[in-house]
């Protein structure tokens, strides 16, 4: 039986972290959206451990960070053993102070993220349909027709505007555009079991044995007694991995960190693939998340990056579908994310080599010097805020996209908005306290010019003016300036501010002759 159903602004495939966050800042944006998932119910394991600052801004945008925190646990510190001795104690709580307003990372399984966007996607009025299936789609040049199917075989027709792929590795819509996924395999199986135990490492900090065999990692959770270890075993058979048990590896595992084990909740094995599909978007549809790239856990990147696809993605779709933004804006989603993802698969391929390499080298740099050396590089605060913008992705800049017009000083087109703390006269913490991820805005941080002000009330665009001080200039600000920001917390548009006539230029280009911004 096949039915028609009624358009919807965006149809999107898969309700894991990308899918899900993509929802809920269109609906949060008044974009309609339907969100499907083949799978009956939401997931209850899951690989995904780790949440950095650049994913917590996000969710202050929203007004969901303070909520979300109470879902997991701070990183504090990473312990490294070899052949069950512990060598080394690497404090990271807040190693990036002075840069985010989140200066560490969180532990916060995948899962558990899941069900927080699912409570706040249902409060905004959407519910993922489940279990429903994407059969097809063909795309016209003003819409997507897509055909589904529910468990008891019925059909429907769905037409949308468009249509974003956030299902996984073996992703349907990146099937029916017959886009490729280049890559590899890695040889080594990973497991991961969820346990209830006890032992010196149950600590509430990390802890990984990087022996000559096999590496394990113990992620604290919240509660305590239960953490999730993640561990490899080296083997080419499919059939091998797919019988794996605790008992083959596990148990051995958690004794050379002294763990006892008093329940396993579940386990479960994988293989960790690095691939990036040759392209993000064909027409009107578009791939995010594991459907455009996966790559190993090293630095625990894939979530956060997933999220970071649905939040560039998502206030580009509002301001076409809603603020009648020139369709064209919707081309910058690609190169923006792509060159990010390469160069994530790239990196994170090398340092999962080290550390989980057989080779004399890679096991004299994992069990000697690593020990040695990382302890010692972390006692500088340099190396901190460092290590703190590679992993964060608060250093992911799009200064090639046609998007990012201009520089001053340290600031590009493309890059993050810089972070400052304010002082105690202000109204707000921070200059990203007045974010909110739906609208564009232009900053001030010292005097805004007189024409600047009347500009942005023409374009309905909410101008922030900031009284200068001296972080400011330390976080890279120039004073008087201006810095048009986009909803994302990205600045699309660096000027020294004299005039408007480079603001109206940019905004014309992005907007046409229409006006509109958040200001109410």
């Amino acid at each position: 039986m096949v039915k028609d159903n009624l358009e919807t602004d965006v149809l999107i495939c898969g309700a894991g972290p990308t899918g899900l966050m993509l929802a809920l800042r269109l609906a949060r944006a008044g974009v309609r959206v339907r969100i499907i998932d083949v799978a009956a119910e939401p997931g209850t394991t899951s690989r995904a451990l780790v949440v950095h600052a650049r994913t917590l801004e996000f969710y202050r945008q929203m007004g969901l960070a303070e909520a979300f925190l109470q879902e997991g646990l701070r990183f504090t510190a990473i312990n490294l053993w070899v052949r069950r001795r512990q060598v080394a104690h690497v404090a990271v709580g807040e190693m990036g102070k002075g840069s985010s307003f989140f200066p560490y990372m969180m532990i916060c399984p995948q899962d558990r993220q899941e069900r927080f966007l699912i409570e706040h996607l249902e409060r905004a009025g959407v519910r993922v349909e489940r279990p429903v299936a994407l059969i097809d789609f063909e795309q016209a040049p003003d819409r997507v027709r897509a055909r589904l199917a529910r468990a008891n075989g019925d059909e429907e027709l769905c037409e949308a505007s468009y249509l974003a792929g956030c299902d996984g590795a073996h992703s349907k819509v990146r099937e029916v555009l017959s886009v490729g996924f280049p890559g590899g395999t890695y040889s080594r199986v990973f497991y991961v079991a969820d346990v209830e135990a006890t032992g010196p490492v149950m600590n509430n900090e990390l802890h990984a044995a990087l022996d000559d065999v096999e590496f394990l990692g113990v992620f604290p959770l919240k509660g305590g007694r239960t953490a999730r270890l993640i561990g490899t075993v080296e083997t080419e058979d499919e059939g091998a991995r797919e019988s794996l048990r605790w008992q083959d590896t596990g148990r051995s595992a958690a004794e050379r960190l002294a763990i006892h084990v008093e329940h396993v909740n579940w386990f479960s094995t994988y293989r960790v693939h690095h691939r990036v599909a040759p392209h993000f978007q064909e027409g009107r549809a578009f791939l995010l998340g594991d459907a455009a790239h996966v790559h190993s856990p090293v630095g625990g990147q894939g979530m956060n990056t997933g999220i970071g696809d649905a939040v560039n993605l998502a206030w580009k779709l509002a301001d076409v579908v809603k603020e009648g933004a020139k369709a064209s804006l919707l081309d910058s989603y690609e190169p923006e994310r792509i060159a990010f993802a390469r160069r994530l698969v790239n990196t994170t391929d090398r340092a999962f080599v080290v550390a989980t390499g057989s080779g004399r080298l890679a096991r004299l740099v994992r069990t000697r010097i690593v020990p040695v050396v990382l302890p010692a590089l972390f006692s500088f605060r340099a190396v901190q805020r460092f290590m703190f913008r590679t992993v964060s992705q608060t250093a992911i800049s799009y200064r090639g996209s046609p998007l990012s017009v201009g520089r001053l000083g340290a600031v590009h087109g493309g890059d993050r908005l810089p972070w400052v703390e304010l002082d105690g006269s202000s109204t707000v913490p921070d200059n990203f306290d007045v974010l909110d991820g739906r609208e564009w805005q232009a900053h001030v941080y010292g005097v805004a010019s007189p024409g600047l002000a009347e500009a942005c009330r023409s374009l309905a665009l909410r101008l922030h003016v900031f009284p200068w001080r001296p972080a400011m200039r330390s976080a890279g600000l120039t004073q008087h300036a201006l810095y048009l920001v986009r909803p994302d917390g990205h600045v699309a548009l660096v000027d020294p501010g004299t005039t408007s006539s480079p603001l109206l230029r940019y905004m014309e280009k992005i907007r046409g002759e229409r006006r509109r911004g958040g200001v109410s």
